[in-house]
């Protein structure tokens, strides 16, 4: 036995083999004592090795996907071992053999996923600073590529993705992806582009690719490739659930950084945990299939305008006498389509799935009329695309008992008078024990013994039994089959006769069943395309219906689309920071425009600086949604990006310091930020000192404002900025209001024009516990540091100090360039005096 198992863990060494031995899965040498630590089991001996003993763990068969899920999920592979020989004819062992391996991006049981999540193996294939990448999620068929430039774009798609294993090729050494829980590197060889085009057109049956668009992604074809080869040696089965391959293209959406995504807390919050999310607040789906699509829109909200008003008039048409109630009630009775058409073109569907497929299936003709009465051209084609199975429906009413158990093994699964065999076969065994009563009532007689019983038992069969007592008294026909205490136990000739036909008859049954259950999961698959389109169309449905909940509920308006450069938004509100709030959010306004393209964001700590910088971002995504907003109106030219760089944060791990993460984060905006960005800039140049952090911020919002002209809201404690509008006349003050009363500070989170004139910060610090003494020393400082400002403007110059070092050269003024340039002695007085008025000019 060992070496057989040592045979089949050869060929997985990176797996734990679940080596199936009767009622268990076993583990053995290290897969043991690894499965011991993870999933808190014994760990016991068993035989031994080289003198040693070999140490062995193990999980029942049937409780084993509970303790798959748990490996799953920390990223550890499973290589499961099956007996596929017949015990009764085989010599030695019972032959086994590695049926499926179950790692964390190819799980396709309901048990080993999270329902709302997508669950995505993603390939990387590099060359220098190019990235092709190939993702898929195995259990909705769904396989998409695209191709990204640079590492920043990488990780922000790995942000996006979130996948649960990620292939990589060996030459690629970055340790964001190498390091990653559930990373596992792929010999560069398997990126082979010419063998991933032949991989790929034998699976989607095609002579070339060039039919899906995507036929000049050369990294990205390599990777699709690796991607496939591994799912498919996973599986061990054909995917024919694997139709077709898209090309996503990364402009077509608005593109967010790893940064913008984290701080956005889209469906994750700053913590790591899922509460107080904008998808926590924006998912009102009641199907899974539909709550995963919706998460796909939030993470990647789109550029395309025309499909965006598509959605916004869907809204609009299922709001209308609350349209959309009906069809949510509707939709509770659809099940997850989307991976139960996985389990059945994977043949891994258990019998439960085909009959909530069959529910599902029963709700498509009220969904469709439903919608027939909708005028929105997208719910028309959705209308078309659901369809209706009236054959499938009868097939698997007729085939299917109401509660099938869960797993067909052990049969029960097919109903009566769906197939005369397996009917006859049934009744064979039904009957049984009626015609065992009618045998020992007709021997009794026969033979006048008294004690005379028929029975039956798993290790010996049928029998007659007679107690010890009478049973010389038994027929000559009577064979002598076992020997008791107080009885003796024959078979006759007839009983034997039956026997083997009610003992085939149960076998046969089952198989029987087994095969007719097949034959359901093959006519299923026939109709596998037109299914998957009628799933994808009802998740779509479940989204738009959600999002006109979520628009009646929480008073979200329909955003308008323009081609003028502006982003106006009326009365915005923070969704998310609104559901937590006991007393009513108050909203406020944003106007940027061509001439008014920054807002230079001044006043205290708590003020709601970020909330508002935040929402106007979850305004700008909503939209790019085609959600309706939280705001009174909302008007914008499409966006290509949105960046922020909001908070502070070590990342330690990688030796960067919080000044240089937000270095890094304001780098990648400035080079990458465009006129139609919407950027968010909070309290930049804090994490280093006050000159250079100040002359930091300074550069960096006029590079903002005047070279790169995006739309801006940029945030920050150093007053001196507020001056910036008066240089630049494309920027603007606004503050957040806040005023005094009985030494305490009362924020009123109004937005108002202007700069703030302070910023409460002692006042701030006593609401967070600071001692009395220590905001007592403050204050008096505060004073001394105001005084000795104040008699530093009156008093005459110091003497020059040297100048702190500069980390940039600044710009040099156009009035220093002109006196630069300037011949003095070339000068007449009435040049020199129009040039003194001009230099005057230059300096205003």
């Amino acid at each position: 036995m060992m070496v057989q198992y040592l045979r089949i863990k050869q060929d997985h060494p990176n797996e734990l083999v679940f080596y199936r031995m009767g009622d268990f899965y076993e583990l053995f040498f290290d897969d043991a004592k690894r499965a011991a630590e993870l999933l808190d089991i014994t760990l016991t001996a068993r035989g031994k090795s080289a003198g040693e003993p070999i140490p062995m763990a193990g999980v029942p068969y049937h409780a084993a996907e509970g303790y798959l899920a748990r490996l799953v999920k920390a990223g550890v592979s499973v290589a499961i071992a099956e007996q596929i020989g017949d015990p009764a004819t085989s010599k030695g062992p019972v032959e086994r053999k590695v049926v499926r391996v179950v790692t964390p991006g190819t799980v396709s049981d309901e048990a080993l996923m999270d329902e709302r999540s997508d669950n995505l193996l993603l390939a990387i294939n590099p060359l220098d600073k190019l990235y092709g990448l190939a993702y898929l999620d195995l259990s909705s068929g769904r396989f998409r590529l695209l191709e990204v430039h640079a590492e920043e774009a990488l990780l922000s798609e790995l942000q996006r993705l979130n996948p649960a294993e990620v292939l990589y090729a060996e030459s690629l050494t970055m340790s964001d992806v190498t390091d990653r829980p559930g990373s596992r590197p792929q010999p560069d060889w398997e990126f082979d582009l010419d063998s991933a085009r032949r991989t790929l057109n034998t699976q989607f049956q095609t002579h070339d690719l060039k039919g899906f668009g995507c036929d000049d992604l050369e990294l990205a074809l390599g990777a699709a490739g690796c991607l496939l080869s591994y799912v498919k040696d996973t599986q061990r089965s054909s995917l024919p659930h694997l139709r077709s391959i898209g090309h996503e293209r990364r402009n077509d959406s608005v593109i967010m950084d790893a940064a913008t995504r984290r701080n956005l807390e889209i469906d994750v919050n700053l913590a790591g945990g899922d509460t107080h999310t904008l998808l926590e607040v924006m998912d009102s789906t009641v199907t899974a299939m539909g709550s995963r699509l919706l998460r796909r829109w939030l993470h990647r909200p789109l550029t395309d305008t025309q499909i965006l008003i598509a959605r916004q008039l869907a809204i609009g048409a299922l709001a209308e006498n609350y349209r959309y109630e009906s069809l949510r009630g509707t939709l509770k009775g659809v099940g997850d389509m989307e991976r139960i058409l996985t389990r059945v073109a994977l043949r891994s569907a258990r019998p439960r799935d085909l009959t909530r497929l069959l529910s599902s299936l029963h709700c498509l003709p009220a969904l469709r009329s439903e919608l027939a009465s909708c005028e929105a051209p997208l719910l028309a084609t959705l209308h078309e695309d659901a369809g209706t199975y009236p054959a499938l429906c009868d097939l698997l009413d007729r085939a299917l008992i109401e509660n099938p158990p869960v797993v067909i093994r052990d049969g029960g699964v097919i109903a009566d008078g769906y197939d005369s065999e397996l009917d006859e076969l049934r009744q064979i065994s039904t009957n049984a024990g009626d015609y065992l009563l009618e045998i020992e009532r007709r021997e009794r007689e026969a033979t006048g013994i008294s004690t005379l019983k028929v029975g039956y038992n798993r290790v010996h069969g049928y029998y007659i039994e007679i107690s010890r007592s009478q049973s010389d008294q038994a027929p000559t026909e009577y064979v002598r089959r076992q020997t008791l205490k107080n009885a003796e136990r024959f078979i006759t000739p007839e009983l034997k006769t039956f026997e083997d036909k009610a003992l085939s008859s149960k076998s046969r049954a089952l198989a029987r069943e087994k095969a007719l259950y097949d034959e359901l999961l093959e006519t299923l698959n026939e109709a596998l395309g037109s299914l998957q389109l009628t799933a994808a169309a009802v998740s779509e449905i479940d989204v738009l219906t959600g999002l006109t909940e979520r628009a009646q509920s929480l008073d979200l308006h329909c955003p308008e689309f323009t081609e003028q450069p502006l982003f106006e938004v009326e009365k915005g509100r923070h969704l998310v920071v609104e559901q937590v709030l006991d007393e009513p959010f108050i909203a406020n306004d944003t106007v940027l425009n061509e001439q008014r393209r920054m807002l230079l964001i001044t006043g205290p700590n708590m003020g709601g600086k970020s909330t508002y910088m935040r929402q106007n971002a979850i305004i700008a995504l909503l939209a790019h949604v085609g959600s309706f907003v939280p705001a009174a109106a909302a008007r914008m030219a499409p966006l290509d990006r949105i960046f922020t760089r909001i908070g502070s944060s070590d990342d330690l791990a990688s030796g960067r310091s919080t000044f240089m993460v937000e270095m890094t984060e304001t780098a990648n905006i400035l080079h990458n930020a465009t006129p139609r960005s919407l950027v968010l800039m909070d309290e930049v140049g804090r994490g280093t000192s006050t000159f250079d952090g100040l002359s930091l911020a300074w550069a960096a919002a006029v590079n903002l404002a005047q070279q790169v002209k995006s739309f801006t809201l940029f945030s920050t404690h150093y007053f001196e900025m507020t001056a910036l509008p008066d240089l630049c006349d494309t920027m603007a003050n606004v503050h957040l209001d806040a005023t005094e009363h009985q030494d305490h500070v009362v924020f009123l989170h109004n937005i108002q024009e202007g700069p703030a004139n302070r910023s409460f910060g002692l006042q701030v610090a006593k609401l967070a516990g600071i001692p009395q003494a220590v905001l007592t020393a403050a204050g008096t400082k505060l004073k001394e540091l105001e005084q000795g400002q104040s008699s530093a403007e009156n008093r005459p110059s110091p003497a020059p100090v040297p100048a702190q070092a500069e980390l940039f050269t600044p710009a040099e003024h156009p009035a220093v360039s002109l006196l630069d340039e300037l011949d003095v002695d070339s000068l007449s007085p009435r040049d020199a005096l129009q040039l003194l008025y001009q230099l005057k000019d230059t300096l205003q």
